[in-house]
């Protein structure tokens, strides 16, 4: 599963095989509200179709939330403190993040439906984070030790939470994690540098080099423990790569211009982000093992970039318009379409939908919103008709 976000985050519609049936495809809108305040972002969305994000309610705090098309926006609550945010979510439901205590630190959590929110506690300091979770509810993130450090954490249901370690230096962070616990992110170094890791449970963490440069980060993961995210190569400059067990690490190239990012992975590898084009242009990309990385283009302005990844090989994200303003897209069938021509034409006319935070296997999309009639900006949900 990807980070949130930090975060976060294809190829054709689901049942849809050709250009025609994706320019006739239409999405229902859901607009999630809020809880009770003026304005709702996602940041997560699960297999299940269920979003998680942060809502400001009536008494101007920010809360956690979960979303389910039964019940509509439910409060996650907080460990005793006023806010809470929710960064990641699985298919049952369960959610992570940050919520501040009574004595007002900040702490990992997991909430389970029906169980409500427990404190995941910290590696002897003050404060954690959750920022991604799998199916079994383990989560990861960082959380600070009792020598006052910031480590990346694994936390098991029935076992709490264990430090993963660093590649030698002070510092490490959990940025995803995978149905077997595999958690990647960047640690320090012994040199004092960042890398990339992969950790695996009983095995311990391991550096994922780097693309010839000093330092790497890894930001997505997927089942069969592929990592992608950014290294610096021997040139100084940041690229793309994509990590496979027992094969390394590889550069995704560019879009013709000197940088790339990779932000999410599917299960077969396939990875988008962003990367730099040879008019000096960050454009999304998608790469696909054995056929390179593509532009995904824009919806006529200079700049997007892809943030989520299905199984089908859909990507959704942002992308900057002709006129200049930031509507969300959907790359499916080979091409970019703005989401805002995929709803209903009388929502399309107060809504504005800007960025895709999420899409899920069924083609599910959570996204952001602005609603011209309040000026403020919602979580919004793309269900396919």
């Amino acid at each position: 599963m990807s980070r949130w976000s930090l975060a976060g985050l294809l190829v054709a519609l689901v049942g849809l095989g050709t250009p025609g049936n994706a320019r006739a495809q239409r999405y229902s809108v859901t607009a999630l509200g809020t809880l009770g305040g003026t304005t709702s972002t996602a940041f997560g969305i699960s297999a299940s179709g269920q979003v998680t994000g942060a809502s400001v309610t009536a008494s101007g705090a920010g809360r956690a939330f979960l979303y389910t098309t039964a019940s509509g926006m439910t409060d996650l609550g907080t460990l005793g403190g006023a806010t809470s945010t929710g960064y990641a979510i699985n298919a049952s439901g369960q959610v992570t993040g940050a919520s501040v205590t009574a004595n007002g630190v900040s702490r990992a959590f997991l909430y389970t439906p029906g169980h409500g929110m427990i404190d995941l506690g910290t590696l002897g300091g003050a404060t954690s984070t959750g920022y991604a979770i799998n199916e079994s509810g383990e989560v990861t993130g960082v959380a600070v030790t009792a020598d006052g450090v910031s480590r990346a954490f694994l936390y098991s249901p029935g076992h709490g939470m264990i430090d993963l370690g660093t590649l030698g230096g002070a510092t490490s962070t959990g940025y995803a994690i995978n149905a077997s616990g595999q958690v990647t992110g960047e640690s320090v170094t012994a040199n004092g540098v960042s890398r990339a890791f992969l950790y695996r449970p009983g095995h311990g963490m391991i550096s994922l080099g780097t693309l010839g440069g000093a330092t790497s980060t890894g930001y997505a993961i997927n089942a069969s423990g592929q990592v992608t995210g950014e290294s610096v190569t021997a040139n100084g400059v940041s690229r793309a790569f994509l990590y496979r067990p027992g094969h390394g690490m590889i550069s995704l190239g560019t879009l013709g211009g000197a940088t790339s990012t990779g932000y999410a992975i599917n299960a077969s590898g396939q990875v988008t982000g962003a990367s730099v084009t040879a008019n000096g242009a960050g454009h999304a990309f998608l790469y696909t093992p054995g056929h390179g990385m593509i532009d995904l283009e824009t919806l006529g302005g200079t700049t997007s970039t892809g943030y989520a990844i299905n199984a089908k090989g859909q990507v959704t994200g942002e992308s900057v318009t002709a006129n200049g303003a930031g509507h969300a897209f959907l790359y499916s069938d080979g091409a970019m379409r703005d989401l805002n021509s995929m709803i209903d034409p009388a929502i399309a006319a107060h809504v504005t939908l800007t960025s895709g935070r999420g899409i899920d296997d069924e083609g599910w999309i959570v996204a952001d919103g602005f609603d011209s009639r309040t000026g403020e900006t919602y979580a919004y949900l793309l269900t396919r008709h």
